[in-house]
């Protein structure tokens, strides 16, 4: 599989920046929602006008998904039942290796890539954490926001020893009906067992993102990401 020149899988929405690109965020939407979700959020971010970024937001491909009666929706991989959240290994290593093509290409593109983000909300947020711990090369950061750990038994021997004390922050909503509190807290403690650097962020709010998180959002990208 070329990457670098072959279309990749997932379609896209980007938002460029006033100038050349040298930093890229890759933010991939929750179950049943699509590009758009976060596509308005990058002005609210705050970052320093220097820090020249390109967002972009892939929409994950059309699947029946079980929990939801079968319903055909945009989904990252299949959920079968709320106690094996993201257990369906086959869709979660298709989608991961098509969210690294879109890595390779920010690369192909001239970010280096300790300056490529990858950020994801809920499904989206697990799927970051999966492929940014087990990209080949360094990647700038992982931002999971109202997600979990997926597949955790393959943490220790899947993580890339280039991206093994990779900037992690995880936030979540102390009130979140859908992805409880305590399944993010529990991949935020594999993690940390595991010698990861996360910055945990906690709010009161529920399965959503709240104007504080938007802030520190923006405080932790600006940090990473400065020159």
């Amino acid at each position: 599989m070329d990457v670098l020149t072959n279309k990749p899988h997932l379609d896209t929405l980007e938002i460029e920046p006033s100038g050349e690109a040298d930093a890229s965020v890759i933010w991939m939407h929750g179950l049943g929602a699509d590009a758009n979700d976060f596509y308005g959020l990058p002005p609210e971010l705050g970052l320093p006008a220097e820090t020249k970024v390109r967002y972009i937001f892939p929409n994950a491909p059309q699947i029946p998904v079980t929990i939801n009666q079968g319903m055909v929706m945009r989904a990252w991989y299949d959920i079968t039942e709320i106690s094996a959240r993201g257990q369906d290994e086959t869709g979660i290593r298709q989608s991961s290796d098509w969210v690294s093509e879109l890595i390779a290409r920010e690369i192909s593109r001239g970010v280096v890539s300790t300056r490529i983000v990858v950020a994801g909300f809920s499904q989206g947020g697990a799927m970051a954490l999966f492929t940014g711990l087990r990209y080949p090369e360094r990647l700038g950061g992982v931002m999971c926001l109202s997600g979990y750990l997926l597949l955790p038994e393959s943490l220790l021997t899947e993580t890339s020893e280039a991206n093994q004390d990779l900037p992690i922050f995880q936030a979540h909503g102390s009130e979140d009906p859908m992805v409880s509190r305590d399944l993010g807290r529990r991949g935020h403690n594999a993690l940390v067992e595991a010698g990861h650097r996360v910055d945990w962020r906690e709010y009161p709010m529920a399965h959503q993102v709240c104007l504080e998180e938007v802030r520190d959002i923006g405080q932790w990208l600006a940090k990473i990401l400065k020159r």
